[in-house]
């Protein structure tokens, strides 16, 4: 007997194109009058099926438009193999998605559930920067 076998399109191939942004860090000095932009950090490191998982999510996520869009903020995703400091602090916690707050520090944001819809991820990170 035959097996048959279903290959499922990748999520952000089932949806709208997707619209990522990676930001890079930018000096105190460059400040030209302009309104910083809220920014998110996801510290990753490759090969891990869950960071994979969840950048695949975030990047459908912050396509979507509507009431939770999430185009006002920036993402940045941060190899912890690059910095000692990063393997150090979150190589048991990978995937972990930061806020970084208006003074430069940054908050570890709860984290999310590998289960959770899109919809659900985009509401989730709007609301940690609406509070």
């Amino acid at each position: 007997m035959a097996a048959v076998v279903f290959q499922r399109a990748p999520i952000a191939a089932r949806l709208r194109p997707r619209r990522f942004r990676i930001f890079s860090s930018v000096s105190a000095g460059d400040g030209g009058g302009e309104i910083p932009r809220r920014q998110l950090v996801l510290y990753s490191k490759p090969g891990c099926c869950l960071c994979d998982g969840l950048k695949e999510k975030l990047s459908v996520a912050f396509s979507l438009d509507g009431p939770h869009s999430l185009h006002s903020i920036d993402l940045q995703v941060r190899d912890i193999l690059t910095n000692p400091e990063w393997e150090k602090k979150y190589q048991y916690e990978i995937p972990v998605l930061a806020k970084v707050l208006p003074d430069g520090t940054e908050e570890v944001l709860p984290r999310l559930s590998p289960r959770l819809g899109i919809e659900l991820i985009q509401k989730k990170v709007y609301t940690a920067f609406d509070q």
